[in-house]
C-alpha cells in the first residue's frame, strides 16, 4: 500500500468516528443531557491528592474531574484513566455500583471525553489506586478523536500547531511551560526584592528603537500613520531614569521582522532592567546573582545539563574582552591593527568574509561572532564592544573606540546584553545620526533618529546600567530544550492550506 492510500484510509477513519461521535452527541442532545450546557463542577480533589495521600485518602468519597485517556471495557466491569492537570488515577467501574442503565451510558463514553467523577478511594486487588466510581457527569463531549494511544503525537510540526494536543497526549510537555511560569515569577520576586519597579512601555511605536532589527510595520488608522511594533523597550526605560524612577525594569514581548530558527521566533519575551548610579559591571554583578539565583530557587541547583554539556551557573563566570577572546580562540590579535583595511586583512586571514565598506569595529565584531561565540560554553561575559556596533552605549573614557558594554554567553549563543548607557545627549545624536545614513544607504535594521530620546537626555540622564535578558534561551538552557519552539506555547508557524 502507497503513502497516499495510507493516508487517505486514515482520513476516512477518523471521519467514521467524527460521525459516530457526533452521532452520540446527538442521541444525548435529544434526550435532554446536552453535556454543553454545563457550566460548573464540584472538583473537590485532583488525582495527585489521591495517589500522593493514600492512606489519608482510603474509603473516603471524592468528586474529581479531567479527561478520560483510556478504557477497558469488561462486561460488568469497566476499568478508564482519567488525567486532570496533576496526573491521572484509574477509575473501577461497574454495573452493580453504579445500576445498569447509568453503566451502560458510562461504557459509551469515548476517549477524550472530559467527565467528573464521585466515588471512593481504594486499592484493586493488583494494588493499583483506583476510585470505585458510584455517579459521573459528562462536562464535554470530545468530538475528534485522539491521536493513537501507543504512537501519540510525535510530529514536532504537528506538535507547535497544536499545543492542545501536545498538552493532552505527551504531559511531560508541560514541565517546560510550568519551569517557564516560575523563572518568570522569581526574575519579578528578585528584582522586586532588590528595588526595581515594574512598569510597562508602548507595544507599538512611531520610532522603532533600542535596537537594530527588522520591525513589523502596522497602520493606525484614526491618526492614518504607518506604526511599528517595538523591538525593544530601551529608550522608553531610559526615559524613566530621566524622570526620576532609578530603578525600572519590564517583561514583555518584542517583535522583530526576521528570520526564524530553533534560537529566533519572530515574537519573544525579554527581560529589559535599568538602574541609575552603577554601569556595566554592576550589571555583570546582577546577572551573575540573578540567573544563579534563580536557578537555584526553580531547579534546586546552579549545575544544568543541556544538551549532554554539564553548564554551571554558579557566580564567578568568565570576563573577557572581545579583543581577548578573539586573540585566544581564533589567534589574532586586531590591536596591532589602525585602519580598516589593515582588519580587514587581518579578518581574512583567518577566513572571514569582509564586506566591502566594513570599519574596523564591525570587522572585529565580524570575527567574533564567526570565529569564538562557538567556543563559549560555560557563562561568559564578553565586554569591551565597537562603538560602531554599539549606537546606545557610554564610550570608554581611555578607549573612545570601544564601548562599556558586554554580551553574556552560554552554550554557544548569546543571553543578554547590557551597557554603561550613554547619557551624553551630543554624542547620542550624533551616533542617531550615522545609524540614519546607515539605513538611508540600505541597512533596515539601523536604528531611526529619535528626537524626543535625544531632548530627554538633554534634561540629564544620570550614570545607569541597563540589561536585557532574552527569557525564551534562558528557559531554554534551563528545561534543556534543543529549539525555542519548545518553551514558546503558542510558536509563529507557516500556515497551513485548506487541504
Amino acid at each position: 500500500m502507497n503513502e497516499n492510500n495510507r493516508q487517505n484510509e486514515q482520513v476516512q477513519d477518523i471521519g467514521q468516528l467524527m460521525k459516530v461521535r457526533r452521532d452520540k452527541l446527538a442521541e444525548l442532545q435529544s434526550e435532554g443531557e446536552n453535556p454543553f450546557d454545563i457550566t460548573t463542577y464540584n472538583q473537590e480533589y485532583h488525582t495527585a491528592d489521591i495517589i500522593d495521600n493514600f492512606d489519608e485518602m482510603e474509603g473516603k468519597i471524592v468528586s474529581i474531574a479531567g479527561r478520560l485517556m483510556s478504557k477497558r471495557v469488561m462486561g460488568k466491569a469497566s476499568f478508564f484513566d482519567l488525567r486532570d492537570k496533576l496526573g491521572k488515577v484509574q477509575l473501577y467501574v461497574t454495573r452493580d455500583d453504579m445500576g445498569e442503565e447509568v453503566y451502560k451510558k458510562f461504557k459509551r463514553l469515548d476517549i477524550g471525553d472530559i467527565v467528573g467523577v464521585t466515588g471512593e478511594v481504594f486499592r484493586t486487588q493488583k494494588g493499583e489506586i483506583s476510585v470505585r466510581t458510584n455517579g459521573y457527569t459528562l462536562l464535554s463531549k470530545s468530538l475528534l478523536p485522539l491521536p493513537e494511544k501507543f504512537h501519540g503525537l510525535r510530529d514536532t510540526d504537528l506538535r507547535y500547531r497544536q499545543r492542545y494536543v501536545d498538552l493532552i497526549m505527551n504531559p511531560e510537555v508541560k514541565r517546560a511551560f510550568e519551569i517557564r511560569s516560575k523563572v518568570i515569577t522569581a526574575i519579578r520576586n528578585y528584582l522586586d526584592s532588590n528595588g526595581f519597579m515594574e512598569v510597562d512601555t508602548p507595544i507599538l511605536n512611531t520610532i522603532p528603537g533600542g535596537a537594530a532589527a527588522r520591525p513589523f510595520i502596522t497602520h493606525h488608522n484614526t491618526l492614518d500613520i504607518d506604526m511599528y511594533m517595538r523591538i525593544a523597550p530601551e529608550l522608553y526605560l531610559k526615559r524613566l531614569i530621566v524622570g526620576g524612577l532609578e530603578r525600572v525594569y519590564e517583561m514583555g514581548r518584542q517583535f522583530r521582522n526576521e528570520g526564524m530558527s530553533i534560537k529566533h521566533n519572530p515574537e519573544f519575551t525579554t527581560m529589559e532592567v535599568y538602574q541609575a548610579y552603577t554601569d556595566y559591571e554592576g550589571m555583570m554583578d546582577l546577572t551573575e546573582d540573578l540567573i544563579s539565583t534563580v536557578a537555584q530557587e526553580v531547579l534546586g541547583t546552579t549545575t544544568v545539563t543541556y544538551q549532554g554539556e554539564e553548564v554551571n551557573l554558579a557566580p564567578g563566570w568568565a570576563r573577557m574582552t572581545m579583543m581577548e577572546s578573539i586573540k585566544k580562540y581564533a589567534g589574532i590579535d586586531f590591536s596591532e591593527t589602525k585602519t580598516d583595511e589593515e582588519a580587514a586583512a587581518l579578518a581574512k586571514s583567518v577566513g572571514v568574509e569582509v564586506e566591502k565598506g566594513m570599519s574596523r569595529g564591525e570587522i572585529i565584531s565580524l570575527t567574533f561572532e564567526e570565529r569564538v561565540e562557538e567556543n563559549l560554553v560555560q557563562p561568559t561575559f564578553i565586554y569591551e564592544y565597537p562603538v560602531e556596533v554599539s549606537p546606545l552605549a557610554k564610550r570608554y573614557k581611555d578607549n573612545p573606540d570601544f564601548t562599556e558594554r558586554f554580551e553574556i554567553f552560554i552554550t554557544r549563543r548569546e543571553f543578554g546584553n547590557a551597557f554603561s548607557e550613554l547619557n551624553d545627549p551630543i554624542d547620542q545624536k550624533e551616533r542617531f545620526m550615522k545609524q540614519v545614513e546607515k539605513r538611508e544607504a540600505g541597512d533596515e535594521e539601523a536604528n531611526m533618529m529619535d528626537e524626543d530620546f535625544v531632548t530627554a537626555l538633554e534634561y540629564g540622564m544620570p550614570p545607569t546600567g541597563g540589561l536585557g535578558i532574552g527569557i525564551d534561551r534562558l528557559i531554554m538552557l534551563l528545561t534543556d530544550s534543543p529549539s525555542i519552539r519548545d518553551v514558546l506555547l503558542f510558536p509563529t508557524m507557516k500556515p497551513l492550506d485548506n487541504k
